[in-house]
């Protein structure tokens, strides 16, 4: 089990996975704040108490602490940063949508803010561990497809996690709950999986205090919450490649933060989301499309629509044949300053018919 967030008041700076910084640091006069996971259980509407970290327990964010970020990260100590590189973990696909393995480094153009880089690090073997955090929507309109959503997802982490890989597992509903926390055991993320229950309170579920259900429906869906908790609380201390995947209609009906709150948290922790949007075919309306690929095009990530378990388990195939087939570029920002803005990054190939998905930027470390 990992412990996150321990080191949150000493390092402004993490190592990136998916684009991210590397950085050899040293502060003086910052102590070690309290773990994200009790921060995020002790606010929003002060109705839950503060918890160890453990599974199968509700998580809520922190509103305050969240908007205390910058202010906490400006009164700290400046750190000396002797090294700093630019990670970029790019996938090429041609016309076709076959995965391309054999470009060079020569095929590849890197900007950051309009500005050209210089690769400095190029690499077709991607050996470096991945981080995944497995999101599932247990609300009510996830009960045809959650022994589908069980099966897939538990054939995937056994498939796609190598030795020094870790993942979590988090469902959404009415709250936000770990089920499995890190962990390189794919029989206890399964087990967890397994778990799993549709939530309502049409069917008996509990609502916990604090927590606002909206809409008609008998149902709730915290998306936005589960996205920005997993992010801050738990993948933001993970160093190499992170991903998000999501199952999920993408309707959000009871979060208390934003949807740009939860893109922001997987920029700030590096994480690249795709969505598995489980979706009726029929349906013409609802946000959930749009929310879907806003999440996964602000972070390099993709959304596949999936409406039957044959197109489930083809997602689940997909998204891992990507994280085996990946590029890895490096280069050294020639923007020096450390403002802490977010820097826009754009990865282009020579070659013609080659469409590149990678992460669209990274926030610049503080200070």
């Amino acid at each position: 089990m990992r412990l996150t967030s321990l080191a949150a008041g000493i390092f402004a700076v993490v190592v990136i996975g998916y684009a991210g910084l590397t950085a050899v640091s040293s502060a003086k006069g910052a102590g070690p704040q309290e773990s994200g996971w009790k921060q995020g259980l002790t606010s929003l509407a002060g109705s839950l108490p503060t918890a160890n970290r453990a599974s199968n327990r509700i998580l809520k964010p922190d509103l305050q602490s969240q908007s205390n970020q910058d202010q906490t990260s400006q009164g700290q100590q400046p750190l000396k940063v002797q090294t700093t590189i630019v990670n970029v973990f790019a996938t090429a696909r041609d016309k076709h949508h076959s995965i391309i393995t054999d470009l060079t480094q020569d095929d590849f153009k890197v900007s950051e803010d309009g500005v050209d880089q210089k690769i400095a690090f190029f690499s077709k073997e991607v050996n470096m561990p991945i981080t995944l955090g497995l999101l599932i929507d247990t609300s009510a309109s996830m009960d045809r497809m959650i022994e589908a959503e069980q099966d897939a997802a538990s054939r995937f982490l056994r498939e796609v996690m190598r030795p020094k890989d870790e993942a979590m597992v988090i469902t959404f509903d009415f709250d936000v709950d770990l089920v499995a926390d890190f962990t390189q055991d794919a029989s206890v993320l399964a087990s967890a999986i397994r778990r799993t229950r549709v939530n309502s309170v049409g069917g008996g579920g509990v609502v916990t205090p604090g927590t606002i259900p909206q809409g008609n429906n008998a149902g709730g869906t915290d998306l936005y919450d589960a996205v920005y908790l997993a992010c801050h609380d738990e993948l933001a201390s993970e160093a190499g490649r992170k991903g998000v995947i999501i199952l999920t209609d993408a309707e959000d009906t009871g979060s208390k933060l934003r949807l740009q709150d939860a893109i922001e948290a997987a920029q700030r922790s590096d994480a690249v989301i795709h969505v598995l949007l489980i979706s009726d075919r029929m349906a013409t309306f609802g946000t959930g499309p749009g929310v879907a690929r806003k999440m996964a095009e602000d972070t390099g990530g993709r959304v596949i629509d999936v409406h039957n378990e044959k197109s489930l388990e083809k997602a689940f195939d997909e998204i891992s044949e990507e994280l085996r087939s990946q590029y890895v570029l490096g280069y050294y920002p020639t923007n020096a300053a450390r403002d802490g803005k977010f820097r826009k990054i754009q990865v282009t190939v020579t070659k013609p018919d080659v469409k590149i998905l990678a992460r669209k930027g990274y926030y610049a470390p503080y200070k």
